[in-house]
C-alpha cells in the first residue's frame, strides 16, 4: 500500500516545527531540510492589516520517515505539527480528507 503526506495549508502557522522534528529525527544539520517551510507574504490587505501564507514542503531528503511508519508511528514532522494540520498514512485513506479544504497531497 502507498503511504503519502498530507497537509492542509489553510491551518499551518508557519511555526516551523516540522522543519525541526524532522531535522532531530533525520540528524540534518541547520541548512538541510526533510521538509522546508515556505513564507508567502506579508501582503498588505488594507491598512494595518496584513497576511501570511505558510507552505511546508517535503524536500528530495523526505522518505516520509518510513522506519517510524514501519514500526507503525507518524512521521516526525505530523507528530510534532502544532497546528495538527498535517496527516500521514496509506494514500486511499487520504484522499477523502481533501475534499473540505486548501490541501497537498505528496506521495
Amino acid at each position: 500500500m502507498r503511504n503519502a503526506l498530507l497537509i492542509n495549508y489553510a491551518y499551518c502557522t508557519g511555526c516551523h516545527t516540522c522543519e525541526v522534528a524532522c531535522q532531530k529525527e533525520k540528524g540534518l544539520g541547520p541548512e538541510q531540510f526533510g521538509i522546508k517551510l515556505t513564507q508567502i507574504g506579508p501582503d498588505q490587505i488594507e491598512e494595518r492589516k496584513w497576511q501570511y501564507e505558510f507552505v511546508p514542503v517535503p524536500t528530495d531528503r523526505c522518505d516520509r520517515c518510513v522506519e517510524r511508519t514501519e514500526s507503525g508511528k507518524q512521521p516526525s514532522c505530523v507528530k510534532h505539527c502544532q497546528a495538527g494540520c498535517m496527516y500521514a498514512g496509506p494514500l486511499n485513506d487520504l484522499v477523502p480528507l481533501m475534499a473540505d479544504g486548501k490541501y497537498a497531497l505528496f506521495t
